[in-house]
């Protein structure tokens, strides 16, 4: 008698990292949700490395909740087209797409969770929303720290490297996003908001 391997359960929920794919882009400030998507798979003991939905992807378990995480390789302006081609592939709501990214308004270390909300002058966000036509998903903010002068090109700031002591504290916040995502997948968005929410 044949044995068939039996197909794994869909994801329950999506969790999209926004950056630019490249390694001229690796560790720039603009990157941190893709490098906040990375850490996530490592602790999950998995790899987001599968070319899927314009993304590299991977299914995971975190917590009771199955997952996919995406990091869309469209650049930043097109990261929606990722997220709702994945959301549509899985029939998850936007309710349940969870997008971490960069914020410039908060800085280095810190993070803000928010239910839902407008893109906030962020351009991945802004496809985001365009692409799932709804603005009704949450996200994580990574703090990635104001330019030096108001004067400063802010594509110029977003797209620079973040020197060691920046970077080493976005990994902390990266980490708390982490324990963020796990409370929000599981319903209990209040308490994640409570506990790491700056």
């Amino acid at each position: 008698m044949p044995f068939f391997k039996k197909r794994p359960l869909p994801p329950e929920w999506l969790i999209v990292g926004l950056g630019n794919p490249g390694k001229q882009y690796e560790f720039t400030r603009h990157n941190a949700g893709f490098l906040c998507v990375d850490m996530l798979a490592a602790a999950l003991g998995a790899r987001v490395d599968k070319l899927k939905f314009h993304a590299l992807f991977t299914a995971a378990q975190l917590g009771e909740t199955r997952c996919a995480l995406l990091k869309p390789q469209t650049f930043m302006n097109n990261s929606g087209q990722a997220a709702a081609q994945a959301a549509a592939f899985y029939r998850i709501p936007p309710e349940r797409v969870l997008v971490i990214f960069d914020d410039v308004l908060l800085p280095p270390g810190a993070l803000r969770i928010r239910r839902k909300g407008s893109d906030g002058g962020h351009n991945g966000v802004k496809s985001v929303i365009s692409h799932l036509r709804s603005s009704e998903f949450p996200r994580i903010k990574l703090g990635i720290g104001e330019r030096p002068r108001p004067e400063d090109d802010l594509a110029d700031w977003v797209l620079s490297a973040m020197p060691k002591n920046d970077l080493s504290l976005l990994r902390g916040a990266c980490e708390n996003a982490s324990r963020a995502a796990a409370l929000i997948l599981s319903g209990k968005m209040d308490e994640a908001m409570a506990k790491y929410s700056r």
